[in-house]
């Protein structure tokens, strides 16, 4: 007998993508992390994304019974979400001719992000209603809220996918009970429909360990060592971090041995105005020399950032997945 097949959704980004780039971050592992474990749990599990790169793969293997689908839809490169939706039609179809390629289809369509809801939502009603559960990981809405500049705002067809799917969908995951309430009192989605999931650790890979070896390994050598990982993004606070170090210089720590080690942002330093502007801003303020942009790194070698950290700064304005 065959093992049940899971179809994940994840459109926009493909949780094979490095890590602390525009698009790729904490949704990144959390689909890889949950296809991995339904893949061991013995399921069957496909992700599908859309293609970026030419002459990748179409299917990659993720671990014991996953893998990755790559989809052809639009041109192969990275594309704002906003973007996607004209090639949107495109990417169903391509998932729907793969899955006439396995035997006995899908039970069950697992969407992430609103794009990727839209998708489901769609293959859903073509398989004759086959089962949706959605996680939308951010909530357009919750970002308007809390946009200091409207130049920030996310477009009126994410809002409007959002509610869409809020509606449609058999079950939506929320990563926090803070998320639970937003999904009902912005997207009007039924309670009884909303389970509350948290996120889990991988503690096979972070543990604690040796500061001192640590932060050898990482030629970090400050007394006093504060790490932030993540996008380089104005949701995730580094400019009121920033300005927080400035404060701290200025109220008597001027001598004090500091080093901000920021991990995440583009590969391509060209390409990564944020790390650009923050790196300017800095200078402006005087901590220029306390911070350390280290760009984006491996899952793998993140451990000992944390070890070798003395404090670990989650500035952001608002976590989906919790703070």
């Amino acid at each position: 007998m065959r093992p049940p097949r899971i179809g994940l959704i994840s459109v926009h980004t493909c949780p094979l993508a490095a890590l602390g780039g525009k698009e790729t971050g904490g949704m990144n592992v959390y689909l890889r992390e949950v296809a991995r474990h339904l893949g061991r749990l013995g399921l069957a599990v496909d992700v599908f994304t859309r293609s970026q790169t030419p002459g990748v793969p179409a299917v990659v293997p993720l671990g014991p019974g996953a893998r990755v689908v790559h989809i052809e839809a639009g041109p192969q490169r990275p594309m704002p979400p906003v973007e996607i939706v004209a090639e949107l039609a495109a990417f169903i179809d391509g998932v729907e001719a793969f899955q006439r390629r396995i035997p006995g289809g899908y039970a069950l369509l697992h969407g992430h992000y609103w794009l990727s809801g839209l998708a489901a939502i769609e293959l859903a009603r073509r398989w004759g209603r086959t089962p949706v559960v959605q996680m939308f990981h951010t909530l357009g809405v919750v970002k308007n809220a809390l946009a200091d500049d409207p130049s920030e705002w996310v477009p009126q067809v994410r809002l409007d996918a959002e509610a869409r799917v809020a509606g449609l969908a058999d079950r939506i995951v929320a990563a926090t009970s803070l998320e639970r309430a937003e999904l009902a009192w912005y997207c009007g989605a039924a309670d009884d429909r909303v389970r509350t999931v948290p996120c889990g650790v991988d503690v096979d890979l972070f543990s604690p360990g040796s500061a001192a070896a640590a932060r050898a390994r990482l030629g970090l050598d400050a007394e006093w060592v504060l790490l932030f990982v993540g996008r380089p993004a104005p949701v995730k606070g580094l400019e009121v971090l920033l300005q927080a170090l400035a404060r701290l210089k200025a109220d008597g720590l001027a001598r004090a041995d500091v080093r901000l080690v920021i991990v995440g942002g583009d590969r391509d330093q060209g390409r990564d105005d944020e790390r650009t502007r923050l790196r300017a801003l800095a200078d402006t303020l005087g901590v220029g020399a306390w911070v350390d942009f280290q760009g984006p790194k491996l899952q793998s070698a993140l451990p000992d950032y944390y070890r070798a950290a003395d404090l670990c700064l989650v500035p952001s304005h608002h976590e989906t997945f919790g703070m």
